[in-house]
């Protein structure tokens, strides 16, 4: 893939960790995918795993999300900040982080569990109290389907 050149580099957000702190504080992203000439976007929540420098996901065991991600393992997705329209200005202020990479489907037990401890450190304030009431069991993790986003490239950029 060729490096994009943002044309408006004084809103480029270049900085790591900042990059890093807008995934962390996302809840959901938006992935683009296609097969063949079609495109298809769904938004899903996520949690972010900055030692594999991934995404994951849940979805049902069935449904077109999957059939795009095995006919075309590129995606992309976007985290988006949103930070309001400013009225009588004709603007909006946000930050976005935007992520190339390779999307699979997780089918190793041991990663799924991972997978689920990682969704749950994102998403939850107390992800003990969640652990407590849902166990993960080898049964329930069978019968989830997880996706895991590889990550390619990163651009991050705001209007604030």
């Amino acid at each position: 893939m060729p490096v994009y050149h943002m044309r408006r580099a004084e809103r480029e957000i270049k900085d790591p960790a900042e990059i890093a702190g807008l995934i962390r504080k996302g809840r959901f992203a938006t992935i683009a995918l296609c097969r063949e000439n079609e495109p298809y976007l769904v938004a899903l929540d996520y949690g972010h795993d900055s030692e594999r420098n991934a995404l994951y996901f849940h979805c049902a065991a069935k449904g077109l999300k999957l059939d795009f991600v095995r006919a075309n393992p590129q995606a992309c997705a976007a985290i988006i900040e949103d930070l309001g329209y400013v009225q009588a200005e004709c603007d909006h202020h946000y930050r976005s982080v935007v992520i190339w990479g390779l999307i699979s489907i997780v089918d190793d037990l041991a990663e799924k569990r991972h997978a689920v401890d990682v969704m749950q450190q994102h998403l939850e304030e107390n992800p003990e109290i969640v652990r407590q009431k849902s166990p993960v069991t080898d049964d329930s993790l069978l019968k989830t389907t997880m996706l895991r986003l590889d990550i390619r490239d990163i651009t991050a950029k705001q209007n604030i």
